[in-house]
């Protein structure tokens, strides 16, 4: 079902996992389990709704959507909207961990999510995909861009359904530097400045549907982004971070 990227960026794997089951709408409920290095933080939890649905031009994949534009044999054009749940409350940080950075955690302001728009195309032959995708903070909360190239590959083993997938994401000089630098706010309190620009994050994911019965289905999603210097030498950062990962799964009733 499409919902299976459950707010996970890699469009090609949501493409292809909506295309392994002919329902046009699921319900649920799943989690989400990510670390992504922050100083202190650790593990995060998250649960959320799990609202899919898949019409002729207009699609709704868990946390992200939008309207065929164009559709055909081979290619496609998306007009996308999509959630960047990259956001932190200041409180989820460690003092510790980030007083050993030089950073003291009241200076600090809570970074927000946010809601992006842009433009996915598409190309597909048999059980793979190619999809590169361009996207703009329509929120103004970082004010960044992101464009991501995408590659996925549909596997079949029974019932079971698994979709690999790689890919290479370039985040803008405001994407990052809001996410991972130290905002004009902070530095005016005496946080020491830290702009990195712009960042380019290479990516791998496996998705994965499997039915329980005839409208149940359990779905879920594994990430692993490989973070670069421009990310982790911030000092919101753990020191020994060099990678970022999130589990996602849910389960749903489909129909």
């Amino acid at each position: 079902m499409p919902s299976l990227a459950l707010a996970q960026r890699s469009a090609s794997t949501a493409e292809l996992l909506a295309q392994a089951d002919d329902d046009r709408w699921m319900i649920g409920a799943g989690a989400s389990i990510k670390d992504e290095g922050y100083a202190g933080m650790g593990t995060r939890i998250r649960p959320f709704p799990l609202v899919a649905y898949e019409g002729k031009r207009i699609f709704w994949r868990g946390l992200s959507g939008g309207v065929h534009a164009y559709k055909g044999e081979h290619f496609s054009l998306d007009a996308v909207l999509s959630g960047r749940f990259d956001g932190f409350d200041v409180d989820d940080l460690g003092r510790r961990e980030l007083a050993a950075n030089g950073v003291d955690i009241d200076l600090l302001e809570d970074r927000d999510d946010a809601l992006d728009a842009g433009l996915s195309l598409g190309w597909q032959a048999g059980a793979s995909e190619l999809k590169l995708t361009a996207l703009y903070d329509v929120t103004d909360t970082s004010g960044g861009q992101e464009i991501a190239l995408d590659y996925a590959y549909a596997l079949h083993w029974g019932r079971t359904t698994l979709v690999p997938g790689v890919g290479v994401h370039w985040l803008s000089r405001d994407t990052v530097d809001y996410y991972y630098g130290t905002l004009d706010e902070e530095i005016a309190r005496g946080v020491a400045a830290y702009r990195p620009g712009a960042a380019t994050v290479p990516q791998a994911s496996i998705g994965f549907i499997r039915p329980l019965g005839t409208a149940w289905k359990v779905v879920g999603s594994v990430n692993y982004k490989w973070l670069p210097s421009e990310i982790t030498d911030s000092p919101l950062m753990d020191p020994d971070a060099s990678g970022a990962f999130s589990v996602r799964i849910g389960l749903g009733w489909s129909f």
